[in-house]
Protein backbone atom coordinates (compact mmCIF):
# COMPACT_ATOMS: atom_id res chain seq x y z
CA UNK A 1 0.00 0.00 0.00
CA UNK A 2 1.27 3.49 -1.14
CA UNK A 3 2.14 5.88 1.63
CA UNK A 4 0.67 9.12 2.12
CA UNK A 5 1.55 11.86 0.29
CA UNK A 6 4.13 9.29 -2.62
CA UNK A 7 2.54 10.91 -5.56
CA UNK A 8 3.12 14.01 -3.81
CA UNK A 9 6.76 13.46 -3.27
CA UNK A 10 7.02 11.55 -6.54
CA UNK A 11 6.12 14.59 -8.49
CA UNK A 12 8.53 16.80 -6.49
CA UNK A 13 10.99 14.51 -7.39
CA UNK A 14 10.45 14.36 -10.68
CA UNK A 15 10.42 18.25 -10.77
CA UNK A 16 14.12 18.16 -9.13
CA UNK A 17 15.70 15.81 -11.72
CA UNK A 18 14.30 17.71 -14.56
CA UNK A 19 15.73 21.43 -12.96
CA UNK A 20 18.79 19.13 -12.57
CA UNK A 21 19.07 18.16 -16.24
CA UNK A 22 18.31 21.50 -17.70
CA UNK A 23 21.50 22.92 -15.11
CA UNK A 24 23.25 20.23 -16.58
CA UNK A 25 22.62 20.91 -20.08
CA UNK A 26 23.07 24.50 -19.59
CA UNK A 27 26.70 23.59 -18.11
CA UNK A 28 27.48 21.53 -21.05
CA UNK A 29 26.45 24.46 -23.16
CA UNK A 30 28.85 26.76 -21.93
CA UNK A 31 31.41 24.42 -21.64
CA UNK A 32 31.34 23.60 -25.19
CA UNK A 33 31.08 27.15 -26.39
CA UNK A 34 34.52 27.96 -24.39
CA UNK A 35 36.14 25.26 -25.96
CA UNK A 36 34.65 26.50 -29.29
CA UNK A 37 35.95 29.74 -28.58
CA UNK A 38 39.68 28.12 -27.38
CA UNK A 39 40.14 26.16 -30.81
CA UNK A 40 39.05 29.60 -32.93
CA UNK A 41 41.71 31.66 -30.87
CA UNK A 42 44.71 28.69 -31.38
CA UNK A 43 43.75 28.57 -34.94
CA UNK A 44 44.27 32.40 -35.38
CA UNK A 45 47.69 32.19 -33.65
CA UNK A 46 48.97 29.59 -36.05
CA UNK A 47 47.83 31.48 -38.91
CA UNK A 48 49.57 34.77 -37.58
CA UNK A 49 52.58 32.37 -36.43
CA UNK A 50 52.98 30.94 -39.82
CA UNK A 51 51.81 34.05 -41.56
CA UNK A 52 48.94 31.73 -43.59
CA UNK A 53 46.34 33.74 -45.18
CA UNK A 54 44.60 30.69 -46.73
CA UNK A 55 42.83 30.11 -43.24
CA UNK A 56 41.15 33.49 -43.04
CA UNK A 57 37.93 32.20 -44.26
CA UNK A 58 37.59 29.83 -41.97
CA UNK A 59 38.58 31.54 -39.11
CA UNK A 60 36.08 34.34 -40.08
CA UNK A 61 33.28 31.23 -40.53
CA UNK A 62 34.36 29.91 -36.95
CA UNK A 63 34.01 33.23 -35.08
CA UNK A 64 30.88 34.07 -36.66
CA UNK A 65 29.60 30.87 -35.10
CA UNK A 66 30.89 31.63 -31.71
CA UNK A 67 29.71 34.98 -31.62
CA UNK A 68 25.90 33.33 -33.19
CA UNK A 69 25.98 30.89 -29.58
CA UNK A 70 27.41 34.46 -27.49
CA UNK A 71 24.00 35.67 -28.59
CA UNK A 72 22.11 33.57 -27.81
CA UNK A 73 23.29 32.18 -24.68
CA UNK A 74 22.69 36.39 -23.61
CA UNK A 75 19.57 36.06 -24.89
CA UNK A 76 18.46 33.31 -22.46
CA UNK A 77 20.13 35.44 -19.69
CA UNK A 78 17.11 37.39 -19.75
CA UNK A 79 15.03 35.07 -19.26
CA UNK A 80 15.46 34.62 -15.82
CA UNK A 81 12.07 34.07 -14.14
CA UNK A 82 10.08 31.44 -12.27
CA UNK A 83 8.68 29.84 -15.18
CA UNK A 84 10.57 30.89 -18.09
CA UNK A 85 12.42 27.59 -18.58
CA UNK A 86 8.66 25.94 -18.15
CA UNK A 87 6.45 24.85 -21.35
CA UNK A 88 4.18 27.02 -22.71
CA UNK A 89 0.42 26.82 -22.77
CA UNK A 90 -0.79 28.93 -25.54
CA UNK A 91 -4.50 29.36 -26.67
CA UNK A 92 -6.06 31.44 -29.68
CA UNK A 93 -9.70 32.86 -30.02
CA UNK A 94 -10.77 35.24 -32.84
CA UNK A 95 -12.42 38.38 -31.98
CA UNK A 96 -15.59 39.65 -33.84
CA UNK A 97 -15.91 39.57 -37.33
CA UNK A 98 -17.21 36.42 -37.96
CA UNK A 99 -15.19 33.78 -40.81
CA UNK A 100 -12.62 36.20 -40.83
CA UNK A 101 -11.44 36.44 -37.54
CA UNK A 102 -11.56 32.64 -37.11
CA UNK A 103 -9.28 32.70 -40.26
CA UNK A 104 -6.90 34.97 -38.98
CA UNK A 105 -7.01 32.70 -35.91
CA UNK A 106 -5.97 29.63 -37.45
CA UNK A 107 -2.97 31.78 -39.53
CA UNK A 108 -2.02 32.27 -36.23
CA UNK A 109 -2.07 28.80 -34.90
CA UNK A 110 0.01 27.66 -38.43
CA UNK A 111 2.36 30.89 -37.56
CA UNK A 112 3.24 29.47 -34.07
CA UNK A 113 3.49 25.45 -35.16
CA UNK A 114 6.49 26.71 -37.88
CA UNK A 115 7.68 28.72 -35.17
CA UNK A 116 8.23 25.62 -32.81
CA UNK A 117 9.30 23.18 -35.39
CA UNK A 118 12.14 25.63 -36.46
CA UNK A 119 13.03 25.46 -33.03
CA UNK A 120 13.18 22.16 -32.13
CA UNK A 121 10.30 22.15 -29.55
CA UNK A 122 7.03 19.71 -29.59
CA UNK A 123 3.87 20.80 -30.29
CA UNK A 124 1.05 18.46 -28.40
CA UNK A 125 -2.77 19.94 -29.71
CA UNK A 126 -4.87 20.35 -26.08
CA UNK A 127 -8.31 21.60 -27.65
CA UNK A 128 -9.37 22.96 -30.78
CA UNK A 129 -12.90 24.06 -32.11
CA UNK A 130 -13.36 24.11 -35.56
CA UNK A 131 -14.91 27.23 -37.50
CA UNK A 132 -18.22 26.67 -39.51
CA UNK A 133 -17.09 28.02 -42.87
CA UNK A 134 -13.38 27.99 -42.28
CA UNK A 135 -10.65 28.75 -39.32
CA UNK A 136 -10.95 27.97 -35.82
CA UNK A 137 -13.22 29.29 -32.56
CA UNK A 138 -10.62 27.97 -30.36
CA UNK A 139 -7.19 26.11 -30.24
CA UNK A 140 -4.86 25.47 -27.42
CA UNK A 141 -1.83 24.00 -27.83
CA UNK A 142 1.52 22.44 -25.26
CA UNK A 143 4.60 23.90 -26.67
CA UNK A 144 7.48 21.91 -25.30
CA UNK A 145 10.47 22.58 -24.34
CA UNK A 146 13.38 24.61 -22.41
CA UNK A 147 12.38 28.02 -22.61
CA UNK A 148 9.20 27.93 -24.48
CA UNK A 149 7.28 29.86 -21.78
CA UNK A 150 9.89 32.79 -21.63
CA UNK A 151 9.93 33.30 -25.48
CA UNK A 152 6.28 32.47 -26.28
CA UNK A 153 5.33 35.15 -23.55
CA UNK A 154 6.03 37.71 -25.70
CA UNK A 155 3.13 36.77 -27.81
CA UNK A 156 0.58 37.57 -25.44
CA UNK A 157 -2.27 39.70 -26.41
CA UNK A 158 -4.03 41.01 -29.25
CA UNK A 159 -3.04 40.50 -32.88
CA UNK A 160 -4.16 42.66 -35.31
CA UNK A 161 -4.95 41.59 -39.00
CA UNK A 162 -5.61 43.74 -42.21
CA UNK A 163 -6.17 42.64 -45.35
CA UNK A 164 -8.38 41.96 -48.66
CA UNK A 165 -10.90 39.43 -47.48
CA UNK A 166 -11.04 36.02 -49.27
CA UNK A 167 -14.59 35.79 -47.92
CA UNK A 168 -15.67 38.99 -49.30
CA UNK A 169 -17.31 38.69 -52.84
CA UNK A 170 -16.73 42.47 -53.05
CA UNK A 171 -12.95 42.54 -52.32
CA UNK A 172 -12.96 45.04 -49.40
CA UNK A 173 -10.65 45.16 -46.94
CA UNK A 174 -11.19 43.60 -43.34
CA UNK A 175 -9.73 44.13 -39.92
CA UNK A 176 -9.68 41.16 -37.94
CA UNK A 177 -8.40 40.60 -34.33
CA UNK A 178 -7.28 37.67 -32.62
CA UNK A 179 -6.20 37.01 -28.69
CA UNK A 180 -3.19 35.07 -27.85
CA UNK A 181 -3.48 34.26 -24.33
CA UNK A 182 0.36 32.43 -23.03
CA UNK A 183 0.87 30.46 -19.59
CA UNK A 184 3.40 28.79 -18.29
CA UNK A 185 2.75 24.63 -17.68
CA UNK A 186 3.38 23.99 -13.75
CA UNK A 187 5.15 21.44 -12.69
CA UNK A 188 3.78 19.24 -9.47
CA UNK A 189 5.53 21.31 -6.87
CA UNK A 190 3.99 24.61 -8.11
CA UNK A 191 0.63 22.94 -8.60
CA UNK A 192 -2.40 24.71 -6.52
CA UNK A 193 -4.48 22.72 -4.17
CA UNK A 194 -7.31 22.15 -5.67
CA UNK A 195 -10.84 21.01 -3.56
CA UNK A 196 -12.90 18.07 -5.97
CA UNK A 197 -15.98 20.02 -4.32
CA UNK A 198 -15.11 23.65 -6.33
CA UNK A 199 -15.37 21.59 -9.38
CA UNK A 200 -18.46 21.13 -12.01
CA UNK A 201 -17.45 18.48 -14.56
CA UNK A 202 -19.51 18.01 -17.85
CA UNK A 203 -19.08 15.91 -20.67
CA UNK A 204 -20.24 16.19 -24.19
CA UNK A 205 -19.70 15.22 -27.76
CA UNK A 206 -16.56 15.89 -29.52
CA UNK A 207 -16.48 18.48 -32.29
CA UNK A 208 -13.51 18.43 -33.82
CA UNK A 209 -11.44 16.01 -36.21
CA UNK A 210 -10.79 12.60 -35.12
CA UNK A 211 -12.25 10.05 -37.39
CA UNK A 212 -14.98 7.29 -36.43
CA UNK A 213 -14.36 8.20 -32.87
CA UNK A 214 -15.81 11.66 -32.54
CA UNK A 215 -19.15 12.31 -31.74
CA UNK A 216 -20.48 8.70 -30.93
CA UNK A 217 -19.19 8.93 -26.99
CA UNK A 218 -19.11 11.74 -24.88
CA UNK A 219 -15.44 12.13 -24.25
CA UNK A 220 -15.00 15.78 -24.19
CA UNK A 221 -14.87 17.64 -20.76
CA UNK A 222 -15.40 20.46 -19.40
CA UNK A 223 -14.30 21.99 -16.26
CA UNK A 224 -15.56 24.76 -14.69
CA UNK A 225 -13.90 26.10 -11.22
CA UNK A 226 -16.87 27.66 -9.58
CA UNK A 227 -14.75 29.82 -6.92
CA UNK A 228 -12.77 31.77 -9.88
CA UNK A 229 -15.44 30.97 -13.01
CA UNK A 230 -12.56 29.77 -14.99
CA UNK A 231 -13.77 27.44 -17.50
CA UNK A 232 -11.39 24.76 -19.47
CA UNK A 233 -12.41 22.06 -22.62
CA UNK A 234 -10.65 19.74 -23.79
CA UNK A 235 -11.58 17.37 -26.60
CA UNK A 236 -8.69 16.47 -28.53
CA UNK A 237 -7.91 13.10 -27.03
CA UNK A 238 -9.82 9.78 -27.43
CA UNK A 239 -10.87 9.26 -24.22
CA UNK A 240 -12.58 11.23 -21.24
CA UNK A 241 -9.87 9.83 -19.23
CA UNK A 242 -7.28 11.80 -21.25
CA UNK A 243 -9.27 14.95 -21.96
CA UNK A 244 -9.89 15.15 -18.43
CA UNK A 245 -6.33 14.83 -17.32
CA UNK A 246 -5.48 17.67 -19.93
CA UNK A 247 -8.29 19.74 -18.85
CA UNK A 248 -7.28 19.88 -15.27
CA UNK A 249 -3.66 20.50 -16.62
CA UNK A 250 -4.89 23.33 -18.23
CA UNK A 251 -6.86 24.59 -15.23
CA UNK A 252 -3.70 24.22 -12.98
CA UNK A 253 -1.80 26.24 -14.91
CA UNK A 254 -4.82 29.16 -14.86
CA UNK A 255 -5.10 29.43 -11.45
CA UNK A 256 -1.77 29.48 -11.30
CA UNK A 257 -1.10 32.23 -13.14
CA UNK A 258 -4.17 33.83 -11.35
CA UNK A 259 -2.21 33.42 -8.28
CA UNK A 260 0.89 35.08 -10.27
CA UNK A 261 -1.43 37.67 -10.82
CA UNK A 262 -2.72 38.21 -7.46
CA UNK A 263 0.61 38.13 -5.56
CA UNK A 264 1.98 40.96 -7.80
CA UNK A 265 -0.88 42.85 -7.68
CA UNK A 266 -0.61 42.71 -3.75
CA UNK A 267 3.33 43.53 -4.21
CA UNK A 268 2.25 46.47 -5.99
CA UNK A 269 -0.21 47.96 -3.64
CA UNK A 270 2.62 47.23 -0.44
CA UNK A 271 5.40 49.41 -3.07
CA UNK A 272 2.50 52.28 -3.89
CA UNK A 273 3.28 51.85 -7.09
CA UNK A 274 1.03 50.88 -10.12
CA UNK A 275 3.40 49.19 -12.64
CA UNK A 276 1.52 49.95 -16.45
CA UNK A 277 1.94 46.75 -18.28
CA UNK A 278 0.91 48.72 -21.73
CA UNK A 279 -0.22 46.13 -23.87
CA UNK A 280 -2.83 48.54 -25.45
CA UNK A 281 -5.49 47.21 -27.54
CA UNK A 282 -2.95 45.67 -29.91
CA UNK A 283 0.31 44.19 -29.12
CA UNK A 284 0.98 43.63 -32.98
CA UNK A 285 -0.42 44.53 -36.40
CA UNK A 286 0.29 42.57 -39.89
CA UNK A 287 -0.69 44.50 -42.69
CA UNK A 288 -0.98 42.74 -45.80
CA UNK A 289 -2.54 45.78 -47.78
CA UNK A 290 -2.31 48.13 -49.03
CA UNK A 291 1.25 47.29 -48.19
CA UNK A 292 3.28 44.89 -46.30
CA UNK A 293 3.68 45.29 -42.34
CA UNK A 294 4.20 43.63 -39.25
CA UNK A 295 4.69 46.14 -36.79
CA UNK A 296 5.16 45.54 -32.97
CA UNK A 297 3.83 48.33 -31.16
CA UNK A 298 5.53 47.88 -27.63
CA UNK A 299 8.93 47.60 -28.92
CA UNK A 300 8.24 49.61 -32.49
CA UNK A 301 10.44 46.29 -34.36
CA UNK A 302 8.54 46.10 -37.37
CA UNK A 303 9.43 43.88 -41.43
CA UNK A 304 7.91 44.47 -44.77
CA UNK A 305 8.55 40.45 -45.37
CA UNK A 306 5.27 39.60 -43.76
CA UNK A 307 5.39 35.78 -45.36
CA UNK A 308 8.44 35.14 -43.54
CA UNK A 309 6.64 36.05 -39.93
CA UNK A 310 3.46 34.20 -41.12
CA UNK A 311 5.91 31.77 -41.77
CA UNK A 312 7.05 31.29 -38.37
CA UNK A 313 10.07 33.73 -38.17
CA UNK A 314 9.43 35.59 -34.91
CA UNK A 315 12.49 35.89 -33.27
CA UNK A 316 13.09 39.28 -34.09
CA UNK A 317 10.19 40.07 -32.18
CA UNK A 318 10.85 37.98 -29.46
CA UNK A 319 14.43 39.02 -28.83
CA UNK A 320 12.89 42.73 -28.59
CA UNK A 321 10.39 42.05 -26.54
CA UNK A 322 11.99 40.55 -24.17
CA UNK A 323 14.94 43.63 -24.01
CA UNK A 324 12.11 45.70 -23.59
CA UNK A 325 10.48 43.44 -21.12
CA UNK A 326 14.19 43.89 -18.78
CA UNK A 327 13.87 47.71 -19.34
CA UNK A 328 10.70 48.13 -18.37
CA UNK A 329 11.01 46.14 -15.21
CA UNK A 330 14.52 47.96 -14.67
Amino acid sequence: MLKPGFWEDRGRAEAVGKRLNYLKEKLARYQELERKYTDVCELWQLALAEEDTSLEEEIAKELAAVEGRVEKELLATLLNGRYDSHNAILSLHPGAGGTESQDWAAMLLRMYNRWAEDHGYQVELLDYLEGEEAGIKSATILVKGENAYGYLQAEKGVHRLVRISPFDAAGRRHTSFASVDVIPEVTADEEVVINPDDLKIDTFRSQGAGGQHVNKTDSAVRITHLPTGIVVTCQNERSQHANRLAAMKILQAKLAALKRQEQEEELARIRGEQREIAWGNQIRSYVFHPYSLVKDHRTEVETGNIQAVMDGQLDPFIHAYLHWQRRQNG
